[in-house]
């Protein structure tokens, strides 16, 4: 399940009715593999391609399948690194919302987890691992006595962190594994290229400091991977053009997200009027504005008024420095809106330190929200 789990499920993506090549990823990924580049987390709201991602790096370098023909007339097939690395590494992926319902409980999940690499690991290299306690431990063993690497794919790295904000001990125990994983200098040793991908980012999680060796790629930094965080304007102009929907119109309902300089589309919503045909919140059809009225709810420092200024098309300044993943003990309007521009409720302009409601699909569901909190 865990190890080397093959190209099927990208398959399946290049079978979809709609598809646009983000091959280009790997171009990026190949060129920072075996260097202090190579911890990758690289975080997006909800429906913005984040599985689809970790799907498409299993089947470029998992070793135990040929996907050659399957990359041949992708972008990255015109990539000088194309061929070197392709099919290559022991790939170890796993969703962590899907483990913790495997494992019956979150309190389970980092032992359900670790149990299930260490048996994986032991199928592949019986001799080699049976005696660790820890997959870490494995995968250190195995790479000394063969000189193999790994690369580690983990989707909803942060759910634990959402979705258990109040269970400390939970927490600590996570994030104790992946520091076990990814952090020191073993775990340089025997990890190619690590890559996380979830809503919430790494550094400033309360306890968590020293899994500072990630690079973190945000909505509210995105770098290099801004191309590859939803749809980009040029894509979508391709696609309205292909199935005869009016550009601008989709440009006032879905995009708004400014990231490096990209005009960033969601995804999800983009392909879902491209099918459809229907301009409406495809938002609301896998996230709920229920999640956000408590934190608008708040009312730091005037945030309602904030919310229902940004509602009538202006920007708010906001400090994003002050949010540490701490969605428990948010102490002030900037945290709030901070948080809120990681769930893709809030564009964010890096160079003027401003949020703002990206667009229609966006706006409906504040809207949505801040009459639930008048009333």
């Amino acid at each position: 399940m865990f190890i080397n789990p093959g190209n099927g499920s990208f398959q399946d993506v290049l079978n979809s009715k709609v598809y646009i090549d983000k091959t280009g990823l790997i171009s990026y990924t190949n060129s920072v593999l075996d260097t202090v580049d190579k911890f990758i987390c690289n975080s997006r709201p909800r429906r913005f391609g984040k599985t689809l991602a970790a799907e498409m790096l299993v089947a470029y370098y998992c070793k135990e399948c040929d996907s050659e023909k399957m990359f041949a007339d992708l972008e990255i097939s015109n990539d000088r690194s194309f061929k070197k690395y392709l099919n290559s590494y022991d790939v170890i992926r796993f969703d962590v919302q899907w483990c913790m319902m495997a494992a019956g409980s979150s309190e389970n999940t980092v032992t359900y987890i670790n149990n299930c690499l260490i048996k994986e690991l032991g199928q592949l290299y019986p001799e080699l691992s049976q005696d660790s306690t820890t997959a870490y431990e494995a995968m250190a063993y195995i790479h000394v006595a063969t000189g193999k690497k790994f690369i580690v794919i983990i989707d909803e790295w942060d759910v634990l962190i959402r979705d258990k904000a109040n269970n400390t001990a939970v927490q600590e125990e996570y994030i104790n594994f992946l520091r076990g994983m990814f952090k020191g200098s073993e775990p340089t040793r025997f990890i190619s290229l690590a890559y996380l991908t979830g809503i919430l980012p790494i550094k400033k999680l309360k306890t968590q400091s020293a899994l500072n060796n990630f690079d973190e790629f945000t909505m509210l930094s995105a770098g290099n991977m801004a191309p590859y965080v939803g749809f980009t304007e040029s894509e979508v102009k391709m696609l309205a053009k292909k199935y005869h929907q009016n550009y601008e119109k989709v440009k006032r309902w879905y995009d708004g997200y400014l990231l490096n300089e990209h005009q960033i589309y969601n995804p999800w919503a983009v392909v879902g009027v491209m099918l459809n045909g229907e301009f409406k919140s495809y938002w609301s059809e896998t996230a709920s504005y229920e999640t956000i009225v408590p934190l608008i709810n708040m009312d730091f420092d005037g945030l309602k008024s904030a919310v229902i200024e940004m509602l009538s098309g202006a920007e708010v300044k906001v400090n994003t420095e002050t949010f540490k993943n701490d969605t428990v003990n948010i102490q002030n309007r900037d945290e709030v809106l901070t948080y809120m521009i990681h769930l893709g409720y809030l564009g964010y302009d890096q160079n003027r330190r401003s949020a703002f409601v990206p667009n229609e699909e966006i706006r409906q569901e504040l809207t949505l929200a801040v009459r639930e909190i008048v009333v």
